[in-house]
């Protein structure tokens, strides 16, 4: 389902208000909503609130191009799933031990912050379950390809992704991925997550855990 208006979020508070509507025919059906973390946490708070559903968490994380670390080439799950842009691959000339090396370093980082909030939060299981994935928006798309195969291992019986906003080449690269993909907007050309949000900073541990215990 691709909406285009030009969508401006005041948080992602106020996202997860209007994405619930969206998704509103899943009010009291049993789905399992799974929020990625961090940013995505706030999002699907409220969606799970609105809708009447379980909510757990999900932690991909991207791994980063070594000498560009805010970005990265592909990503890593708690199951060790990776999804890798095989074309930035070739052309950074990543060899598959340095790849592994790097995947392993991050997949120590999600145990590390899985510890954290499995403390106040504990796994259901997704197999046999209708899930609906979300964050707080798609920018390459690869960390929420991750978080689909590695569901789709546990053998969840239907997966649905839900973002306010999303890029057009993730849209289309996620969409082949999943049973529907929803997003309140879809933006083209140069394209940021945060450029979407009145109010964004980056989430810490202590927000996530604040957010969870609501």
């Amino acid at each position: 389902m691709i909406n285009r208006p030009a969508t401006m979020f005041a948080d992602r508070t106020d996202a997860g208000r209007q994405l619930a509507e969206a998704l509103i025919d899943y009010f009291n059906q049993g789905i399992l909503i799974l929020a990625i973390v961090r940013g995505g946490v706030p999002v699907a708070t409220e969606v799970a609130g609105r809708l009447n559903a379980d909510l757990d968490i999900i932690i991909p994380r991207k791994i980063p191009i070594p000498a560009e670390p805010e970005a990265g080439y592909g990503a890593v799950t708690e199951d060790g799933t990776i999804v890798l842009n095989e074309r930035m691959v070739r052309q950074l000339g990543l060899s598959r031990d340095q790849i592994n090396q790097q995947a392993e370093a991050v997949k120590r980082e999600i145990e590390r912050r899985g510890s954290v909030y499995r403390a106040i939060l504990p796994k259901i299981d997704a197999g046999g379950r209708r899930v609906v994935v979300i964050d707080d928006g798609l920018a390459s798309g690869y960390t929420m390809i991750a978080a689909v195969r590695s569901l789709q291992k546990q053998q969840a019986a239907e997966i649905v992704v839900a973002v306010p906003t999303c890029s057009e080449s993730s849209y289309e690269l996620v969409r082949r991925e999943v049973d529907d993909l929803v997003t309140l907007n879809v933006g083209y050309g140069l394209f940021a997550v945060a450029a979407y949000y009145r109010y964004w900073h980056d989430l810490t541990d202590q927000e996530v855990i604040e957010q969870l215990e609501r």
